[in-house]
C-alpha cells in the first residue's frame, strides 16, 4: 500500500479574542504572502482589529504579536468615533452642512428638507421603526442624483463616455473606474461638501481617458475642478468620520 504523505493544512484566516483594557476584543488574523512582516491594523471607523501575516509561520505567532501592541491598539480604539444611528434627534451632515433629524407629519412625503432660522432640518414621516430605512434611502437617492448629474457634466466636458454608474457603500475607496468605463461611488459622498463630491467624480471621469495618475491625468482633474489639494485634504481629515452614519451591521 502506498503511503500518503501528510500535509499541513494552511489556514489563511481566523478570528481570535484578545484582552484589551480588561475586555475581550475580536482580532481578525489573516495571511497575505505579499506582506513583508507582521502588521497590526485598527480600522479608523469601525475599530476592527486585524493582524496581517506574511507566512504561515508568522501567522502562528500573530496573536502574540498583537498582544505586544495592546497599548497601541487600545489607543487607536479609543479614537474610533461613536456610530450615529439615523433616527429622530440625530445630527448628520448633508452636502457638508449639519442637519438635525426631526419627525414630520404625513402628507408632505416621506423625507424632506426644511429650515428653522439657521437650523437645517431633515424631516421624516411615518412610523418610527421605518425612519432609519427611509432616511438611508433618501440619502442614497440624493447621492445617486448628484453623482449622475456631475458625471454627465464632466464626461461631456472631456468628450468621453461612461458605461454605467454604481452607487454602493464602500469602506476603502470613495470612487473607482474600471477598464470598461464603469464608475462606482460611495453614497456617503452626499454627506461631504459639494466640492469634495465633485473632486471624486472628476477623478474617476478623468480615468476614462487616462487610466493612471500621471501628469496628463492630473491636468484633466484640474481642468474640471481646479486644485485637487483642498478636497484631498478634506477627505484625509474628515473622510473617515463619514462612516459613523448608518454604520454597517
Amino acid at each position: 500500500m502506498r503511503r500518503m504523505k501528510a500535509t499541513r493544512k494552511v489556514q489563511a484566516a481566523r478570528r481570535e479574542l484578545l484582552k484589551i483594557d480588561g475586555r475581550a476584543v475580536e482580532v481578525n488574523v489573516r495571511l497575505n504572502p505579499r506582506a513583508r512582516r507582521l502588521i497590526v491594523k485598527v480600522h479608523p471607523t469601525t475599530g476592527e482589529v486585524s493582524v496581517v501575516a506574511p507566512s504561515q509561520r508568522a501567522l502562528d505567532r500573530a496573536l502574540d504579536f498583537a498582544r505586544g501592541h495592546s497599548d497601541w491598539i487600545a489607543r487607536q480604539i479609543a479614537h474610533v468615533p461613536l456610530p450615529v444611528v439615523l433616527n429622530v434627534g440625530a445630527r448628520l451632515p448633508f452636502r457638508g452642512h449639519e442637519h438635525v433629524v426631526r419627525e414630520g407629519e404625513s402628507g408632505h412625503g416621506t423625507v424632506w428638507l426644511e429650515a428653522d432660522g439657521d437650523t437645517r432640518i431633515i424631516r421624516v414621516a411615518g412610523h418610527r421603526e421605518h425612519h432609519p430605512r427611509r432616511l438611508l434611502d433618501f440619502l442614497k437617492r440624493e447621492a445617486r442624483k448628484e453623482l449622475e448629474a456631475r458625471t454627465l457634466e464632466f464626461t461631456a466636458r472631456l468628450g468621453v463616455r461612461h458605461k454605467h454608474i454604481t452607487v454602493r457603500d464602500t469602506a476603502s475607496r470613495w470612487g473607482s473606474c474600471s477598464a470598461a468605463r464603469s464608475l462606482s461611488f460611495s453614497w456617503r459622498l452626499i454627506l461631504a461638501p459639494p466640492f469634495v463630491l465633485d473632486y471624486v467624480v472628476a477623478h474617476e471621469v478623468a480615468h476614462i481617458r487616462e487610466m493612471n495618475h500621471g501628469a496628463g491625468f492630473w491636468r484633466l482633474v484640474r481642468d474640471l475642478v481646479g486644485d485637487p489639494r483642498k478636497p484631498q485634504s478634506w477627505l484625509r481629515d474628515h473622510g473617515a468620520a463619514l462612516h459613523r452614519y448608518a454604520p454597517k451591521g
